[in-house]
């Protein structure tokens, strides 16, 4: 197993096979993170491909002050947001509409009699303000530990779990609209 300064080491120093083994091991949780953001596949098919092109030419700049795969991680989440960001702009400019009007999303880890209501989750998800979705689709979908979302977001865990805490909140009310019957956890 390669250190994260040889992985460095080896992008840095252009070596092509050193960047598909990272590629290899990284594309798919650099995809599922943005898939979570986009949730449109070509838009996280492009999010992953802006990914590795930053990861490729800013490799020199990772000075180790958190694990790769953290670095890794916060670029996902950056590249995710700021491709969300641009995408409303030119939606704001072209239709006078900043909203993104995302299709009905399914996510291809969700078993199939969960698909309408994992829908409407990642609908509900994609409304909570950045931070709270960040930690969230972090903490919850990414499955990583709470301690990696808070290097990762360059926060402490205290604010993480604010964040996590407000957000679980936020999708409660929403998602009680939605299923009116069902009793509060």
């Amino acid at each position: 197993m390669k250190s994260d300064q040889n992985w460095v080491a080896g992008l840095t120093g252009g070596q092509l096979q050193t960047f598909r083994d990272l590629y290899d091991l990284f594309s798919d949780k650099v995809y599922n993170t943005a898939l979570s953001y986009t949730q449109n596949t070509v838009d996280a098919e492009e999010v992953t491909q802006e990914v590795f092109i930053r990861i490729f030419q800013k490799a020199s700049q990772f000075k180790g002050d958190s694990t790769l795969s953290t670095w890794i991680y916060r670029i996902s989440v950056n590249t995710s947001l700021n491709f969300l960001r641009k995408k409303r702009r030119f939606l704001f400019f072209k239709t006078g509409e900043a909203e993104i009007d995302q299709p009905d999303f399914q996510h291809p880890g969700v078993l199939l009699e969960n698909k309408e209501e994992a829908t409407y989750l990642f609908k509900t998800i994609a409304t909570l303000p950045e931070s709270q979705k960040t930690a969230f689709i972090l903490s919850y979908i990414e499955h990583l530990p709470r301690q990696e979302v808070a290097d990762i977001m360059d926060l402490s865990l205290k604010a993480v779990e604010s964040l996590l805490q407000r957000g679980k909140n936020n999708l409660r009310k929403k998602l009680e609209k939605f299923y009116p019957d069902r009793r509060k956890e």
